[in-house]
Parts: structure tokens; C-alpha cells; sequence
């Protein structure tokens, strides 16, 4: 359908006998619109009820102004053209290029970023409306990256594998907030043969089909899909334009469907632009047309009236100012403005527009091409298979885009195509390579403006048999070739006895020209049958016969290098021998001279075609020697000898002999077998058993090679027997006689942990474990025996076997060692004695009490009322202390409290805690003169009671204010918060309004006006929520007459504060060598500087002194500390408002074999006087602050 045109005077468009075809790009630019745009399509879709309010609200008659394309409105599209002459964001523009059809293209923009505080908006157009941005795949990429340091974008869009159809004029915009920027440029696409398909304009408005294998191409190929070829008839031409702005919006499916317009929303857009109301002009008296059309080649005339003649004029094309030159000439008549456009090309199909002042008017030029006809039309043409077939025509222009369609589908000639497509000048020619019957066909070829048609008929020429196949005979391996030669190169089949023959890496298929081959190489059996050669399409056929021989050949590489056989006496021998040759040869056994026949005998022979058998039923040793085959056939003789061995088991050994037994192992020894049965022994199998019982076990699973072995993992005290089997080759012996029986027996392990259990000035007690392994002989006592130091002279403690553990040496003189050794002893003996690491002091030892209290403990310890409480505080001292337990001074109450001690611990019990439980309990440990306390604070508490009054202070708008006086029992525990309900006097229906209150005052908002309100308010402690309520004693009304409420005067809090301790230092022990930290917390405002001293010398720059602040919580911490580091601490804290100061002592404990106690004497080894001392060491117990 040609574009709608406007005539001018001295200006004269012929019309083209048929539709007018339109450049490839512009059949992309107005093709599919892209599927993202739905409300798009819902404005200007094929919805025609709705159009005629579109039509009243342009308020313009359809043919008088109209512009094409899908754009912003006037207004708009002229902001943008001015911004893109005012603002530069290009640094580097894409400039016009050329490529060659299949090569690659890229364009390059550049914008520079240093002013952006955002990624920049781009957009790449093809025309003057197609988005490429939904066209990208396998022939468009568009890719961006940035650089850092320089600060600009980069904006690539590359082409691949470019298409005549490519070619045309584009545009790359880029946008940031109310800046924006465009550049066209063109891109030409140059092929030595063919020409840019020609299209019909309609076709711009059919859709190509998304998703299908052509999605992502840059046109729409609508019109050159597969179609059946029909002659065109030559119509006048329409302007569907016309049509269009001068139908109802009812008839718009009707002349869409009647003209073959499919993508009706975009013929709509373009309409609606049509119809767009032109603002007056004050610069131009008249403006350009809509719209222009001319035929390629032609030259078209494009006029402006100015109001004011002195007014400069300036044209653009795509927004690109247009200057003087041969192809645009520019004339001044008066008021008028004209520039003329010569030889158009369909580059110049696009958007132009003259800026006079600061107005401006566009138009659009369409570029249509004259169809192309057919001068010459093909002819019917006869030819025989395998020929070269040319079908020609000519047409009206030279290097025209023409179509070849056989029986109405298009071909499309390809690298491995049988169809190639010759093109000279106004000639084109269709060439088909080795025709074939299938070529057959209707064949024609179609142009923008004609078309013309020819049937091809392609037959058989006669054959003729130049050279038969012949019958051959071959050896076998030896190769096999069947020749033959016909008239005519045409392709064929072989048969091997009526199947076909399948090619290999063996056999091979050879076709050269009119000569046909079969090549076998190694020829086989299998080969051999009859051959027959076949020619497609003919009913003629060569046949030959194959025939394979082979002499005979006897197969013994299964046998080894000696052609030994062995078999085991018994036994039955199948000796299967391959054999192979051609015809089958014939097989005679012989041993001695004397030859074996075929039939029922204990050894016999047995003959089939491809193997010999030598069959014995029963093996005997007799049967031992030399057996001879002997083959012969029509081709030869073969010759072999084998070798067969009978053997059988060994003997059994002889008794075996135990030498040696232990307490769960013996050594047993034997002798080998008389007779080995023929082959070597390999070695033998151990067995043994119970005497009482009847079932054997086997010792070992690997052969034993020796004749001695050593059975393990026997129970003690059971007698047991051994049995030896000998093992060859050919299997394993009868068992040997049993050994006679032996039972296994054994002393037990030594007893384990000998301790020290306590020492008097004369006695020392000991206790130990009893053996880990006692054995089967069991354990009968214990010797105990010691040993003054210096002597080896073990004395007996213990005149008679003792069984318990535990034994106490007496008479011992004072200030004596003496060392210690226990042994166990059973029916076996002695077991390995015990001994004590260390020489023991005959001397009692006083340890002085300590208490290990829980760390849980040192800090207040908090119950419920009805937990229990159960306390456990270890200690330890010698002899057994005396324990003293009293509560805030008094002695405890045993029939409320229950206490049990040991010697190790005592316990404090309280089944159901009570708030009469709490309090401060002391413990008091006593070892003769040596005391030692230690205090616990235990806290069982409850509940709260309810607030003690709540009252309404006011009540305001919606707002009523509260207070309340805090419980008079908190129930042990400090008030945590409050929870405050309200109820509407009507319903008395209870609901929460603040819960986790921390003030004793509130105010309720958002109360309903016209409701009375009444209020209660629950206590809140760590155990929960208080069980009754204080209720206010009146209610609150909440007036519907407003009542003005008077802001109260606040004055300003002072939060400033002096310094001050919250949390004290604390006197602490030390352990040298492991670090120390001393703890305080200290507020006030300004926030106070905080110094530490020691010995009241400030602690500076010191590497062992690291000191933290943190939320008020000062740490300063020891690093490894030795006695010197004891002494006063002090922490400083200082601001405006005054100083403050807190102090702790700090001892450091060096400990000394065992005894950590400051203060007592410590004699080290090797002095006069030596202190025997036993104390579990636990380094934590002398800080009261973790160790790290």
C-alpha cells in the first residue's frame, strides 16, 4: 500500500501500476510494535468504539494536519529537539559506517559522567521510531561499561553477520533528568551480487511472529515466508491514508482486513498523530505538509511561508542540521522557503523539520522503489537424472530482488544446496546440480511487480552393463574385491544372500564414476555366499558367488608353553581342542602309536567342526603321557602334542606337639606328610577345639608355610586339642590325629591405683584397685609390702592374704619413708607388683580448712517461692574439720533448714523456699586452731502486692492522667514495671492500655468521648505480675463538650552529676603468672576521666597494665603478675563537678610444691625439714574474678 502523499504544485508523483514496495527498514521500523508497550496498545489497539472520543478530544478534521510514527506530543517532541541543541552529553559520538554482508559492525557512544549522580538513559534507534533495544539476540548486542578514573560510560551496539536489509539510517539518544542528547548515522551494507529485497509498505505493518526462529532479527521478513504463488492481478493504487482519516472508527477492521493491514494499532497510532491539533504559528505563515512521498531516485520539494522574511531558517534531518550541496539545494521566493532533495535513496526516508526563530514544523519523507516486472518469462524444460538443469528469466531493473518458489515453497539455495542462483544484470537463473527425479516439479519465480512459472520433468537414461560381476575363490585373510562397471554414474545397492551389506571398518563400498566395487579385507568364513549388485532406479542386477577356503590349524595357546594338562584323580577330563579350516578338517587321537577311536569307552575322542575333544571319565595315575593329534583336509595337514598329569591330595601330617602354653596362647609344632599327592605342599591349616566338644575351629584363614604355629585367643582353664591338615594343589588332606590336651592358665595384671589413704605418726593405710584382668585361676588376695628408703629389703605387711583393698601398715617408726608394693595373687602365683611412685613420710600432716565456694554462690543467690534450694560447698582440710552453719548470726533452724555434711562437701537443702528463708548464711570450717568462714546471700522472692492508691489527677479531651504510690510489699524484688487497664463502666470489659510501665504516673489518650472510663493498675517484679489490681475509686468522664487543657511548665532536667561509684573495688587474690583484672563502675555527667594508681603513683605508659572503659565499667588489667605487683589500687575518676576515688588491695600467691598459703613455712626437698603436702590444686579458687 503506497505512504499517504501530498501534492504539490509543479510536482508530479505517477502512480505505480502496483503497489509500491518499501525499503526493508522501514518494514522493521513500522513492523510488530514490541510486545512490552500493553497500554499502548490499549490506547491506540483495535478497540474502534473507543476512537471517536479520541477523535473529539483532537478537535481537528482527519484530513487537514496528520504526522506518522509513534512519538510524544508536539510539544513535548519540541522540548526534546531543543534540549538535544542546549545540552551536550556525548563526549564521543557513533559515527556512520559500512560493512560488508556477513561481516561485523560496532558503533561506539561515549558520555561523560562526572556530573551525573546516576547512570545515564540510552536508547539506540533503527529510523525514526524502532526501539532496538527489544530486537536484540543473535544479530544485535548491546553492551555498556564504565571507567572509573575517567568517569565515563561507554554504550556499544555491535551488529553480527550484517544483512543487505541492514542498511539504513539510526539514531542513538541518551537522557539524564531534563538533559537530553541524539546523533544519527548511517550504516551501508555492500554484496557484490543481489540487491535489497523489495517490499511492499504494507508489509511494514504485518508482524513477523515473536518467538519464532526469525525473533531477534533486525526486519520483518513477513512477506517472504513460504506461500503459495499466485498470479498477481494489477491494481490501481490506494491511499489507505485517505481511507483511514476519512472512515468511521467502526470501518477500521474492515479496510485493514480488505487491504492486508495486520498491525492495525500501529496504522491507528500513526493516524492519531494525524489528527494532532497544530498550535498557530507566529514564525510560519504556512507550515510543512504531514507528510511527503517520491519514488526512489526522484526528487521531492519541501516549502515553508515565513510570517517575517528576516527570520533565519534552518533544516534538520533526525536532528541533524542539513547543509548546502549538490543533493539539497535550498531557494528563497519571497516569504518562501524551499529545499530541494535530488536522486532520492531510501536513506532519506525520514524525519525532517525547519526551525525559524524559536518554532519549528516537521514533516516526513517516504522513499518507495518502482515494482520490478518480468520481461522474459521461464520455459517448460526436459532433462535426464544427474544432468545440470538451468532455468531462466529476465526482469525490468538490473540486480532485482527475485524470488524462487518450487510447487508454491520458496527455495533458499545454501553452501550444501543442490540449488544455486546465478544473477547477470536483468538475468536470473536458477542452476540445479545433478538433478534427480525428485527435481520433478512446477518451478517459478516471483518479483514486486510479476511473476512467471515453468514445469521441470527429469527421467531415467537407459543402462547398459560394461563390465559383470565374475565369481571368485579366496584363502581365508586373503582380500576380496567384486568389480563392476555400468553406462551411466548413478548409485546402487549390494545384497549378500538377499540382505544387505552393511559397510565396516572391513568391509568397503567404493563408487567411482560408472565403476562400482565391493572390497573385503581378511576374508572370513562368513563372507563366503552370493553377492549381487543392484543400480537404483533400474530393475537390472549382477550377481556373483564367493567362496572361501582354509587349511586346518590346531589352537593350543590355552594349553601354555608346554602343552601340560592337569587333572586330579577322579575326576573327569574333557580335553575341548579348537580346530579351524576350509572345509572342515577331519580329527585322529593317538597315544603310543596306538590310536584312540570314537565311542562309549572310559577315554574316547569326539569330532565336530571347529573342535576335537579327548575324553577320560575316570582319571588315573596311568593315564599320565604323551597324547598326538593329527587334522587333514583338501587344503593341508597339522600336527600337535599334549601332555596330560594326573595328581591327587597329599597324606595327612602326623600328630602334632605342644611345646609351651601360656595363659590364653601355646606353641604347636608337626611334621610333613609322607606323600604330597604329585604336587609341592603350599602349607597347612590349623584346628582346635574343646576336648569335651565335638566341633573343630579353624585357627587360621592364609596357608601357615612353616611347621610350627601358635594358637591365640583361648579361654583359660579349659582344655583344649590341635589338629593339622597339609594343602597342594590339587585341594586339602584328611585331618592329622589331635594333639594330646592341654589347658591354658596365667597370673593376673598387677592391681592398679596404689594411693596413700592417710599417716599417722606410726601407721600408714594404702588402698588400691583390683587387677584389670584377673583371668580364669581368679584372684585369691593381696600381699602388701614395704621397704624402709635406702634398703632393698621388702618386708611383708601382711602375714595372711587379704581380699579387701584397702590395709594399714603399723608400727612404723616416726619421721621414717618407707616404700610401698602391693601384688595379687591366684592359683597361677604372684602377679607383677604395684608400687607407689614416691617414698612415703611416717608423719601425721594438719591441712588447713579451705572453702570452694561456687562461683554462682559469691553473687546473691535468687529462688521463688516454693523452688527448691539445694546447695552444695566443697572443701577440704585434715583431720575431718567441724562444720558451723548460722543465718544473719543466729544458729539454723534443722527443722526448716536441712544440712548434711561429708567429709568432702556439705549440702544445704530447703525442699519449699520461703521469703522467712532469706537472709545471710555463714559457714564456719574448723581443723584444730586453723578457721575458716565464708558468707552466702540467699533471696526467695515473690510476687508484688498491688499499688497502694490509684488515683484520676484530670481529665482532659480524650485524655485522662494517672498516678499511683508504689506497693508496700514489692515482694522481695525491686519493681520491675506496671500494666495499666482500662474498662468502659458499661461493659466492665478489662483491656490493656500500657503494659511494662516504669513511672508511677501515665496518661491514657484516645479514649472514646461519651464513655466513662474506670482504670486499675497491677505491680510487676521479676516473677510476674502482682494478683490483684488497684482500682480507681471514681470514674473518669470523658466529656462531648471540648475542654481547654492548659500545656503544665516544665522546667529543664539538669542531668549534670558528680562522679560516682556504682560498683566498688573489691579485694582480690592473685596467682603469679596468670593475669588479674580489678573491676568498677562509676556515672556521672560530664563523663568523668578515669585514672588508675598503685600505691598512689598514677600507672602510665606501663606494657603489664592494659586498661577498658566501657558503659561506665572500668577494667584494668594485670598481665602475668608477680609478687611485686601486690599492693593498693586505686581508681580516679574526675569531672567538673568533682573527683572521686576508690581503693582495693591486690595480694599476689606464689605457689611452692603444692602449698599456695602466704604466711606458712615451705621446706623444699633436700632440707632438714620436710612438709609432706596433699592438696588438689584448683588455681580458680584464689581469685574472686575469672582467670583468663
Amino acid at each position: 500500500m503506497p505512504e499517504p502523499t501530498k501534492k504539490e504544485e509543479n510536482e508530479v508523483l505517477a502512480p505505480a501500476p502496483a503497489p509500491a514496495p518499501e525499503e526493508p527498514n522501514k518494514e522493521k521500523e513500522a513492523g510488530t510494535a514490541p510486545a512490552k508497550e500493553p497500554n499502548k496498545e490499549k490506547e491506540a489497539g483495535t478497540a474502534p468504539a473507543k476512537e471517536p472520543n479520541k477523535e473529539k478530544e483532537a478537535g481537528t478534521s482527519p484530513g487537514k494536519e496528520w504526522s506518522i510514527g509513534e512519538s510524544p506530543a508536539g510539544e513535548e517532541q519540541d522540548k526534546q529537539n531543543a534540549n538535544s541543541q542546549l545540552s551536550t552529553l556525548f563526549v564521543e559520538k557513533p559515527q556512520g559506517g559500512s560493512v560488508k554482508v556477513g561481516e561485523n559492525i560496532t558503533f561506539i557512544a561515549k558520555v561523560q559522567a562526572e556530573d551525573l549522580l546516576r547512570k545515564p538513559t540510552i536508547k539506540w534507534f533503527k529510523g525514526k521510531w524502532m526501539d532496538l533495544a527489544s530486537k536484540a539476540g543473535k544479530h544485535l548486542q548491546l553492551k555498556e561499561t564504565f571507567e572509573r578514573h575517567s568517569r565515563v560510560y561507554t554504550f556499544e551496539m555491535q551488529i553480527i553477520k550484517a544483512k543487505e536489509n541492514y542498511a539504513g539510517n539510526y539514531r542513538c539518544e541518551v537522557t539524564y533528568k531534563d538533559k537530553f542528547d541524539s546523533c544519527s548515522f548511517d550504516l551501508e551494507v555492500h554484496e557484490s551480487t543481489g540487491t535489497t529485497p523489495n517490499i511492499d509498505i504494507r508489509s511494514a505493518f504485518k508482524r513477523s511472529g515473536e518467538g519464532q526462529d526469525d525473533a531477534g532479527e533486525l526486519d520483518f521478513s513477513g512477506l517472504l515466508k513460504r506461500r503459495e504463488v499466485k498470479q498477481q492481478e494489477e491494481q490501481p493504487e490506494v491511499d489507505v491514508w485517505e481511507l483511514l482519516k476519512n472512515a468511521k472508527p467502526s470501518e477500521y477492521e474492515k479496510i485493514a482486513f480488505q487491504y492486508g493491514i495486520t498491525d492495525l494499532r500501529g496504522m491507528l497510532k500513526r493516524l492519531k498523530r494525524m489528527r494532532r491539533v497544530e498550535k498557530k504559528s507566529a514564525a510560519f505563515a504556512r507550515i510543512l505538509d504531514p507528510a511527503y512521498q517520491v519514488d526512489k531516485g526522484g526528487r521531492v520539494r519541501f516549502v515553508v511561508e515565513l510570517a517575517d522574511p528576516k527570520l533565519e531558517v534552518k533544516w534538520y534531518k533526525n536532528g541533524q542540521e542539513i547543509r548546502p550541496s549538490t543533493k539539497y539545494i535550498f531557494e528563497h521566493k519571497g516569504c518562501e522557503r524551499i529545499m530541494f532533495i535530488n536522486n532520492c535513496v531510501l536513506t532519506d526516508d525520514s524525519e525532517y523539520y525547519v526551525t525559524a526563530g524559536d518554532e519549528k514544523c516537521s514533516t516526513e519523507l517516504f522513499v518507495r522503489e518502482p515494482p520490478v516486472m518480468v520481461t522474459k518469462q521461464l520455459e517448460d524444460t526436459k532433462a535426464y537424472c544427474g544432468e545440470r538443469v538451468e532455468l531462466e528469466c529476465e526482469v525490468s531493473e538490473d540486480d532485482a530482488n527475485v524470488k524462487w518458489f518450487k510447487n508454491g515453497e520458496e527455495i533458499i539455495p545454501g553452501p550444501k544446496s543442490r540449488y544455486h542462483i546465478k544473477v547477470e544484470g536483468k538475468k536470473h537463473i536458477l542452476v540445479i546440480e545433478g538433478a534427480t527425479k525428485a527435481d520433478t516439479a512446477e518451478y517459478s519465480v516471483m518479483t514486486t511487480g510479476g511473476q512467471s512459472s515453468a514445469k521441470l520433468s527429469v527421467d531415467l537414461k537407459p543402462l547398459k552393463i560394461l563390465t559383470p560381476l565374475t565369481d571368485q575363490t579366496v584363502n581365508l585373510g586373503k582380500e576380496i574385491c567384486l568389480k563392476c562397471e555400468v553406462s551411466e554414474n548413478i548409485t546402487g545397492k549390494w545384497t549378500k544372500n538377499g540382505l544387505p551389506v552393511q559397510e565396516s571398518d572391513r568391509l568397503k563400498i567404493v563408487h567411482k564414476g560408472r565403476i562400482h566395487k565391493l572390497v573385503i579385507a581378511n576374508a572370513l568364513v562368513e563372507d563366503e555366499g552370493d553377492y549381487v549388485f543392484t543400480p537404483d532406479a533400474y530393475s537390472v542386477t549382477l550377481p556373483a558367488k564367493v567362496h572361501v577356503i582354509d587349511p586346518p590349524k590346531i589352537n593350543l595357546d590355552g594349553l601354555g608353553d608346554d602343552n601340560t594338562v592337569t587333572v586330579i584323580a577322579g575326576n573327569k577330563l574333557r580335553l575341548e581342542i579348537p580346530i579351524s579350516g576350509e572345509p572342515p578338517p577331519k580329527a585322529i587321537w593317538s597315544r603310543a602309536d596306538k590310536a584312540i577311536m570314537e565311542g562309549s569307552g572310559r577315554i574316547r575322542a569326539e569330532n565336530y567342526p571347529d573342535s576335537t575333544t579327548l575324553v577320560i571319565d575316570i582319571a588315573e595315575k596311568d593315564d599320565s603321557g604323551v597324547y598326538h593329534i593329527n587334522l587333514k583336509n583338501e587344503a593341508g595337514e597339522a600336527h600337535a602334542s599334549i601332555k596330560i598329569k594326573v595328581v591327587d591330595i597329599p597324606d595327612p601330617p602326623v600328630a602334632p606337639n605342644v611345646t609351651d602354653v601360656g595363659d590364653d596362647w601355646c606353641v604347636v609344632t608337626w611334621e610333613p606328610p609322607v606323600y604330597d599327592g604329585g604336587s609341592p605342599i603350599l602349607g597347612y591349616f590349623i584346628e582346635r577345639k574343646k576336648k569335651q566338644s565335638s566341633r573343630w575351629m579353624r585357627l587360621n584363614f592364609d596357608l601357615c608355610k612353616e611347621t610350627i604355629f601358635e594358637p591365640k585367643k583361648m579361654i583359660e582353664g579349659v582344655a583344649y586339642e590341635v589338629r593339622i591338615f597339609a594343602v597342594n594343589a590339587v585341594g586339602i588332606s584328611k585331618p592329622s590325629m589331635p594333639s594330646k590336651p592341654f589347658v591354658p592358665l596365667a597370673v593376673t595384671s598387677p592391681p592398679t591405683l596404689l594411693t596413700v589413704d592417710s599417716v599417722t605418726d606410726t601407721t600408714v593405710t594404702m588402698k588400691w584397685r583390683p587387677p584389670d584382668q584377673i583371668g580364669a585361676a581368679g584372684l585369691d588376695g593381696y600381699v602388701l609390702e614395704y621397704c624402709f628408703e635406702g634398703t632393698d629389703d621388702w618386708i611383708v605387711a601382711n602375714t595372711e592374704l587379704i581380699e579387701k583393698t584397702k590395709f594399714t601398715i603399723t608400727g612404723l617408726p616416726t619421721d621414717s619413708r618407707i616404700f610401698v608394693r602391693v601384688k595379687a595373687v591366684n592359683a597361677a602365683g604372684a602377679s607383677e607388683p604395684k608400687y607407689y611412685s614416691q617414698p612415703i613420710l611416717v608423719k601425721e600432716i594438719i591441712e588447713p580448712p579451705k572453702i570452694r565456694i561456687p562461683r554462682h554462690l559469691k553473687q546473691t543467690y535468687i529462688r521463688r517461692v516454693g523452688e527448691a534450694i539445694n546447695l552444695v560447698i566443697p572443701f577440704q582440710g585434715k583431720p575431718r574439720p567441724e562444720l558451723i552453719w548460722t543465718k544473719d548470726g543466729a544458729p539454723i533452724d534443722k527443722n526448716q533448714i536441712n544440712i548434711r555434711n561429708s567429709e568432702t562437701d556439705t549440702i544445704v537443702f530447703i525442699r519449699k523456699a520461703e521469703r522467712s528463708h532469706s537472709g545471710k548464711y555463714d559457714l564456719q570450717v574448723k581443723v584444730e586452731k586453723f578457721v575458716e568462714t565464708a558468707s552466702i546471700d540467699i533471696r526467695v522472692i515473690d510476687r508484688p502486692g498491688p499499688p497502694q492508691l490509684v488515683k484520676i489527677e484530670d481529665v482532659w479531651g480524650e485524655n485522662v492522667a494517672l498516678s499511683w504510690t508504689p506497693p508496700r510489699d514489692d515482694g522481695n524484688t525491686a519493681i520491675t514495671g506496671y500494666t495499666i487497664q482500662k474498662a468502659d463502666k458499661k461493659s466492665m470489659e478489662w483491656f490493656t492500655v500500657i503494659e511494662h510501665y516504669h513511672r508511677t504516673s501515665a496518661t491514657i489518650t484516645e479514649l472514646v468521648i461519651g464513655n466513662e472510663y474506670y482504670f486499675r493498675v497491677f505491680a510487676e517484679n521479676m516473677c510476674g505480675l502482682s494478683e490483684d489490681a488497684t482500682m480507681t475509686k471514681e470514674s473518669a468522664v470523658i466529656a462531648k463538650d471540648g475542654k481547654i487543657y492548659k500545656n503544665p511548665v516544665y522546667e529543664d532536667f539538669d542531668f549534670t552529676e558528680a562522679p560516682m561509684f556504682t560498683q566498688p573495688l573489691v579485694n582480690t587474690y592473685a596467682v603469679a603468672g596468670y593475669n588479674a583484672t580489678l573491676n568498677c563502675s562509676v556515672r556521672g555527667n560530664p563523663k568523668p576521666k578515669i585514672t588508675w594508681m598503685k600505691n598512689k603513683v598514677a600507672i602510665k605508659d606501663d606494657p603489664r597494665y592494659r586498661m577498658f572503659s566501657n558503659q561506665g565499667v572500668c577494667t584494668l588489667e594485670i598481665r602475668k603478675p608477680s609478687p611485686y605487683d601486690g599492693g593498693t589500687y586505686c581508681c580516679q575518676a574526675v569531672n567538673d563537678l568533682g573527683t572521686v576515688e576508690i581503693e582495693c588491695k591486690l595480694e599476689v600467691k606464689v605457689i611452692y610444691q603444692g602449698v599456695n598459703s602466704p604466711g606458712q613455712p615451705v621446706f623444699l626437698e633436700g632440707q632438714q625439714q620436710v612438709l609432706q603436702v596433699h592438696i588438689p590444686l584448683d588455681i580458680s579458687s584464689f581469685c574472686s574474678i575469672p582467670l583468663t
